[in-house]
């Protein structure tokens, strides 16, 4: 049986995996999926007696390798930093990130007022995340939580929500509550924790201690 056409195949297939490895915003899927593409055009060039692109692919996939331990190996420092509801920062950053913002939660409008709680998340001293609540007692209604293309691992989330509880807590909040926002928000929402109530929104108690995993 001739099996040249299962070999291209998996040229193929690595080929895609590299092309579609471009298109991750966070570079860490970048990483590991033109890694797996590595590991097919290795197996490829063994295949097909083509010892040149098996050697070529075997230093991206080791570069890749190596790339992602540093990241993983990497201690990052977090931070929040509270601004004013009409800070000038505050409004270029929203105006910068419309769209990105609208594609997450389209239902946001920017309306400042006083009693609204405005956080940015600092990560290693950028500005990655944008969290805006306002107090309604115990609870408070997240009208933003907002991380930036490319820093989206969940680690701002998880020191939002874990590590900096007690930032709102000192505020009297120990509940949040949103609106679902869009489908790829509300996966977000799972995942850090939140409950979807009967009422359609989403809720999250905040930790009494501090989860330090950063």
């Amino acid at each position: 049986m001739d099996s040249s056409p299962f070999f291209e195949l998996i040229g193929y297939a690595g080929s895609l995996l590299v092309a579609f490895s471009l298109t991750m915003k966070s570079l860490q899927k970048l990483r590991i999926i033109n890694m797996v593409g590595a590991l097919f055009f290795i197996t490829y060039g063994l295949l097909i007696g083509a010892l040149p692109i098996a050697l070529l692919n075997a230093l991206t996939l080791s570069v890749n390798v190596y790339n992602l331990w540093q990241m993983w190996q990497q201690r990052d420092y977090f931070a929040l930093m509270q601004v004013r509801a009409d800070s000038a920062y505050l409004i270029k950053f929203l105006e910068y990130y419309r769209k990105d913002i609208s594609e997450l939660i389209p239902t946001y409008q920017f309306k400042p007022a006083e009693d609204q709680v405005v956080v940015f998340i600092l990560r290693n001293m950028l500005p990655v995340g944008l969290a805006i609540v306002r107090p309604e007692g115990e609870e408070a209604r997240v009208f933003l939580d907002f991380v930036i293309p490319g820093y989206r691992d969940f680690r701002a989330g998880k020191f939002l929500l874990e590590e900096s509880a007690e930032f709102y807590r000192q505020k009297g909040i120990v509940r949040l509550s949103t609106a679902p926002g869009s489908k790829k928000h509300e996966t977000y929402l799972k995942r850090m924790g939140f409950e979807l109530k009967e009422d359609g929104r989403y809720y999250y108690d905040l930790p009494t201690r501090i989860i330090r995993e950063f």
